[in-house]
């Protein structure tokens, strides 16, 4: 953990490799047809070669029981506490898309959502509205104005955007209007205490001009914002691990995240393909490795198990490209769970793999929820990755006399 004390101590620069494989959404559970997860349904003939060779186990994001969002998720594998270190998601996709936060901005990450003729939502991304429609009204939400706070509107990808307030007396302690479920409506921004007032007074007043300029719409015709937050003040990753981090994220959330931990953002493509090429291109430049797989977590939260399963099996069609640039630890992890069945993210273990050279294989078989529950890795908590990454490439010098 990036907490532990004497973590100077026993840290030490080498230049061996790491990379932290981030399979967003990863874990799954069985389809009640088959009675197989999908990952246990996909065909990863490359996922199940590197997990009989690796220590393999599940890991907990937050606590058992609790279901994380991304950003506690990726917390943790960075080693960092997320109950320490709560953050909401309007600074990470902030900093995603290189807003300048100032000491006392609010940001809020935002979804053009559907309404119907009631009120009530249809869809909370909008038929996920390309970024090419979605930028023109993301444009018309920027010119809305609340009397005593200043108001900017950016577009992010395709239905997202973010909304950060600026003034005086602001508070990030403010509810969420998106209720998470269709079929209810949009919430209002309530304040728990006289200090969170203002902005849930501007938050409030800027939905209303929202639904006044959208409301014509058959689609995208209304707002969601959550993740209220200001910028925090977090322990270095670079430092504290004595690393050079570099982190290839196609969104901007994760991006966002890796710089407020310190790591160095490197400008990637939008595809995977493209996050392997920059991965290469500057694979000599730093010494961990932060790379980010999405397409499984979008699948999952559309209640989609073929696609998902799709996901997972083109995510193994690249692995021998991982492999091949022969880092002293692979870590293959995920964040959270996002099972197709439930259409979000879960509460359940992650599978994980640490591979390196000192791992020759617990006799798992493949890579699964089922399978890596039977490795000598356990179940532990994420947070505890790291440590097992610099154990393994060498990074690490023995604790005490």
């Amino acid at each position: 953990m990036i907490d532990l004390p004497y973590l100077s101590d026993v840290t030490r620069k080498t230049p061996s490799k790491i990379i932290l494989l981030v399979v967003d959404g990863l874990g799954g559970l069985p389809h009640p047809d088959s009675g197989k997860s999908e990952l246990e349904t996909a065909n990863t003939p490359n996922l199940d070669a590197l997990a009989g060779e690796s220590a393999c186990g599940l890991t907990t994001p937050v606590a058992p029981g609790i279901t994380p969002g991304s950003g506690p998720g990726h917390m943790a594998l960075f080693g960092y506490d997320p109950v320490k270190y709560l953050m909401g998601r309007g600074v990470l996709e902030a900093l995603g898309i290189d807003v300048e936060l100032k000491e006392g901005d609010v940001a809020a990450r935002g979804n053009l959502c559907t309404i119907d003729a009631e009120g009530l939502l249809v869809d909370r991304r909008a038929g996920r509205i390309p970024t090419r429609e979605s930028a023109p009204l993301v444009e018309q939400l920027d010119r809305i104005t609340v009397p005593g706070v200043e108001l900017s509107v950016y577009p992010v990808q395709d239905y997202r955007f973010v909304l950060v307030m600026r003034g005086d007396g602001l508070s990030e302690r403010i509810s969420e209007t998106d209720p998470q479920v269709v079929g209810a409506a949009p919430l209002d921004a309530e304040a728990p205490s006289g200090e969170s007032a203002k902005a849930a007074d501007a938050v409030n007043a800027f939905i209303a001009a929202a639904r006044d300029v959208l409301g014509g719409r058959d689609k995208a015709n209304m707002v969601l914002l959550r993740g209220f937050s200001m910028l925090p003040r977090l322990p270095d990753f670079g430092e504290r691990y004595r690393l050079s981090p570099g982190a290839i994220a196609a969104y901007p959330m994760y991006r966002g995240l890796a710089k407020l931990v310190g790591m160095s953002v490197i400008p990637t493509g939008a595809t995977f393909d493209e996050e392997l090429d920059t991965l290469e291109e500057h694979y000599d430049d730093h010494d961990f490795f932060f790379l980010h797989y999405k397409p499984a977590d979008a699948a999952g939260e559309d209640g989609d198990f073929e696609a998902k399963v799709a996901a997972l099996e083109a995510l193994d069609s690249r692995m021998p490209r991982l492999r091949a640039l022969n880092a002293e630890a692979l870590i293959v992890a995920g964040d959270h769970s996002t099972p197709s069945i439930l259409g979000g993210h879960g509460w359940h273990p992650v599978p994980l793999m640490v591979n390196a050279e000192s791992t020759k294989g617990d006799g798992v078989a493949c890579f699964s929820e089922r399978a890596c529950a039977q490795g000598s890795l356990g179940r532990i908590s994420a947070t505890d990755v790291m440590m097992l990454a610099l154990a393994h490439s060498g990074k690490l010098a023995k604790y005490g006399p």
